[in-house]
C-alpha cells in the first residue's frame, strides 16, 4: 500500500476536504499530486493527464457539493486525483488491474462519477443533458464539464457547444483544460487559437480590466448580475478576434486563468457557481506537472507504464533473445516502404500517430502523413476525398475508435466504392483500458456493408502482404485491416511482399475428424493448441481464413465435404462476426455440421491483460483445446 500525506490520509470523501480551510488546500494538491507519482510508478497506468489537473480536482470537490452536484470528466485519462478524493485511495492501487478499479470514471464504480467515458469528445453533450435534467427537476444542482487533452478538438464537443450556447436557461460550467495535448500535441486551427488568447499581452489585459470590473459590482446588489452582464458585453466587443469563439456561440467566456493556482481557481470557482446559464472557463495547465520528466516529454509520459520515480527509468522486461515487434510498429514501418514505392500512398490517423506508429511516416514523409486531431469522422471523409483523387489512403485507427465514424466508412466510402485502407489497430481486446477500448464490434459492424473488403492478418508477414496487396491499383474497393495491440510472432519480421488475392485463406496444417477455423492473430493460439492436442492424439486441422468477406468460398466448401466437426476462433464479437459469416455459408449451401464458436461474449468484457481477458472469453489456448477434447467424443463420421 502507499502511504498517504498527511492531509491526504484524512480525507475519504469530498466533504472532507470540504472540512479544511483554504490555506490547507496547497499542502492537499502537493500529496495528492505524490500519491499519484506514487502509485503509478509502481503499478503503471496514466500518468501525465491527471498530474496536469491535481489543482483543479482539488478545487472543483472543495466548492461543489458532489456528488449532488455533478462533474462530468471528459476522457477519463484526467480521473485519477477524482478517484481518490472520492473514496478510493484504499483501492487505487488496483487501478486497471483485473478485477480491480477501472482507468476511467465509471457510473457502477462510484456516485462520483456521474457518466462514463473513455472516449473523448462527450463531456458537453451528457452534462447538457444533465443540466436539463437538473431544471427539469427544479433541484438547482450544478453540473460541470471538464474537457482537455485535446478533446476539444473533436466534433462532437462543438455540437454539445452549439446547443448550450443557446440554453439560456440551464445552468452549466464547461473547463477547458487547456495544455496543449492530446496524446501526441494536439494539431488544428483550434490549437492556434486558444494559443493566441493565451498569449495575446492585448487580450490578457483587457480580460484583467473586465475581471476586476466585475468582481467590483457586488455593490450594486440585486441589479449587480444585469449590470455585470452588460459591461462585459460591452468591453468584451471591444476585444481582438481571440474572444469571439466562445462567446459568439453562446457560452460566457471566463479566462484564460493558471489552472495550478489553486487559490485563484476556488476564488473563480465560487463566483462561477453563483452565474446562472452556459459558461465556459479556459484554464491553461502543464499536462504532468510537478514531475518534471512528464512535463518535457509529455507524449512519452501520457502512460509510461511502471517506473522509477527517483531516476525516472521507465522498467521494461528484459529479454535474451529477439523479440517480434508490435503490430502497430510493422504497420509504421511496412507504410513508409510501400509509400517509396508507391507516390499515390497517404497516411492519416486522428491524433494518434505514436499509438498508430503513423509517427514514423510522418516524421519520414510530413507532406504524405497528416495527424487530424480527435476527428475519426472527418479522418474517414478525407481519406476519401483523397481516394477521389486517385491516392491511396491508409487511415489508421483504432477498432474502438472506429465506431465513431461509421456512418462516413458507409455513405462517404462504401456506397462510393472508393478505395480507402482501413488499418484498425487493437482489434480485438484492448486489456487494461476496458470496455471502453475493446475492438469488439468491427468484424461484425463491416460485416454487413457492401464493397467492403475485411481481412485480419494472423502474424507480421501476413500484415505486410495484405498492406501491400491492399494498395495495388487494380483494388477498387475499400479494405479493412485489422490487428490487435501488442507483439506479434516473427522476430525476423521484414519478409518480402507478396500478393495475397481477396478472399482467399489458406491451410496451416491437414487434420482428422475437427477443422479449426480462424481469423487473424488467434491463429497462433490454435497452432499452439495444436501441438499439445498432440500429445492427446487429437490431430484436428487448421485453417487461416484471412478474409471475413468474402469468405473463401472455394475453401470452405473442400472443408464442410471433408469435416463434420468445426471449430471457429476470432477476437470479435461473435454475434455477426467471422462465426456468424461460417454459419451463414454452412446454411445457404445446406452443409450440416457441428459447429462450435468461440469468441468475444454477447457481455460488456472489463479490463485486465489481455491474457486474462482472451481467457475470460473462453477464447484462448485452452479454451481451444477443451473445444477440441469436448468435441472428439461427438465425431460424425463424413461419408
Amino acid at each position: 500500500m502507499i502511504e498517504a500525506g498527511e492531509l491526504l490520509k484524512s480525507i475519504e470523501f469530498p466533504e472532507d476536504l470540504r472540512a479544511l480551510g483554504k490555506e490547507k488546500l496547497f499542502q492537499v494538491c502537493e500529496e495528492l499530486r505524490q500519491y499519484i507519482i506514487d502509485t503509478v510508478s509502481i503499478y503503471g497506468g496514466h500518468f501525465g493527464a491527471s498530474l496536469g489537473v491535481v489543482e483543479m480536482t482539488v478545487a472543483l470537490h472543495y466548492i461543489y457539493n458532489t456528488p449532488t452536484d455533478q462533474l462530468v470528466w471528459d476522457v477519463g485519462h484526467q480521473a485519477y486525483g477524482h478517484k481518490i478524493l472520492t473514496g478510493r485511495r484504499a483501492a487505487f492501487h488496483t487501478n486497471r488491474i483485473y478485477g480491480g478499479l477501472s482507468g476511467f470514471p465509471k457510473r457502477k464504480e462510484s456516485v462520483y462519477d456521474t457518466f462514463g467515458v473513455g472516449h473523448s469528445s462527450t463531456s458537453v453533450s451528457a452534462a447538457l443533458g444533465m443540466a436539463y435534467g437538473v431544471h427539469h427537476k427544479k433541484t438547482g444542482d450544478k453540473v460541470v464539464a471538464i474537457i482537455g487533452d485535446g478533446a476539444m478538438t473533436g466534433g462532437l464537443a462543438f455540437e454539445g457547444i452549439n446547443n448550450a450556447g443557446i440554453s439560456k436557461d440551464k445552468d452549466i460550467l464547461v473547463i477547458l483544460n487547456d495544455n496543449c495535448m492530446s496524446i501526441d500535441p494536439n494539431v488544428g486551427a483550434l490549437k492556434e487559437y486558444l494559443t493566441d488568447i493565451t498569449t495575446s499581452k492585448t487580450y490578457n489585459k483587457f480580460r484583467d480590466d473586465i475581471w476586476n470590473l466585475l468582481g467590483g459590482l457586488s455593490k450594486f446588489g440585486k441589479n449587480a448580475q444585469e449590470v455585470a452582464s452588460k459591461v462585459e458585453a460591452g468591453l468584451k466587443s471591444m476585444l481582438s478576434k481571440q474572444s469571439n469563439l466562445f462567446e459568439g456561440l453562446g457560452m460566457r467566456y471566463f479566462g484564460p486563468i493558471d489552472g495550478h493556482d489553486i487559490n485563484h481557481l476556488v476564488d473563480v470557482l465560487a463566483d462561477l457557481k453563483n452565474i446562472p446559464g452556459p459558461k465556459l472557463l479556459h484554464c491553461v495547465t502543464v499536462k504532468g506537472k510537478g514531475y518534471d520528466l512528464a512535463e518535457k516529454d509529455q507524449t512519452k509520459w501520457h502512460a509510461p507504464g511502471k517506473f522509477d520515480k527517483i531516476t525516472g527509468e521507465i522498467r521494461k522486461k528484459t529479454v535474451d533473445t529477439p523479440q517480434p515487434p508490435k503490430y502497430q510498429d510493422v504497420f509504421g514501418h511496412t507504410i513508409i516502404e510501400l509509400a517509396k514505392a508507391n507516390d499515390k500512398i497517404v497516411g492519416i490517423t486522428p491524433a494518434m500517430p505514436s499509438g498508430s506508429s503513423l509517427k514514423y511516416m510522418i516524421a519520414e514523409m510530413p507532406d504524405r502523413a497528416f495527424d487530424v486531431g480527435i476527428a475519426e469522422q472527418h479522418a474517414v471523409t478525407f481519406s476519401a476525398g483523397l481516394a477521389t483523387q486517385g491516392l491511396r489512403p491508409f487511415c489508421n485507427i483504432y477498432s474502438t475508435f472506429m465506431q465513431r465514424a461509421y456512418d462516413q466508412v458507409i455513405h462517404d466510402v462504401a456506397i462510393q466504392s472508393l478505395p480507402v485502407i482501413f488499418c484498425l489497430d487493437r482489434a480485438g481486446v484492448a486489456g487494461a483500458d476496458g470496455p471502453t477500448h475493446h475492438g469488439a464490434y468491427d468484424l461484425a459492424y463491416f460485416r454487413c456493408i457492401p464493397n467492403m473488403v475485411i481481412s485480419a492478418p494472423m502474424n507480421e508477414s501476413e500484415l505486410r502482404n495484405l498492406m501491400y496487396s491492399a494498395q495495388l491499383d487494380e483494388v477498387e474497393l475499400p479494405w479493412s485491416i485489422r490487428y490487435p495491440r501488442g507483439q506479434g510472432v516473427i522476430p525476423d519480421w521484414r519478409t518480402a511482399f507478396e500478393k495475397i488475392e481477396i478472399g482467399t485463406g489458406r491451410k496451416i496444417k491437414d487434420g482428422e475428424n475437427i477443422a479449426i477455423l480462424t481469423i487473424g492473430h488467434p491463429g497462433n493460439f490454435a497452432v499452439q493448441a495444436c501441438l499439445e492436442l498432440a500429445m492427446f492424439d487429437l490431430n484436428p486441422a487448421h485453417y487461416d481464413m484471412r478474409f471475413v468477406k468474402p469468405l473463401d468460398e472455394a475453401l470452405l466448401h473442400e472443408i464442410f465435404e471433408q469435416y463434420n466437426n468445426i471449430i471457429t476462433v476470432e477476437d470479435g464479437c461473435i454475434q455477426g462476426g467471422f462465426g456468424s459469416a461460417v454459419l451463414e455459408f454452412m446454411a445457404d449451401h445446406q452443409y450440416t455440421a457441428k459447429v462450435k464458436r468461440l469468441g468475444i461474449p454477447d457481455k460488456i468484457v472489463e479490463h485486465g491483460t489481455q491474457a486474462e481477458l482472451w481467457k475470460e472469453c473462453n477464447y484462448d489456448k485452452a479454451a481451444i483445446i477443451e473445444a477440441v477434447k469436448a468435441m472428439s467424443g461427438e465425431f460424425v463420421e463424413v461419408v
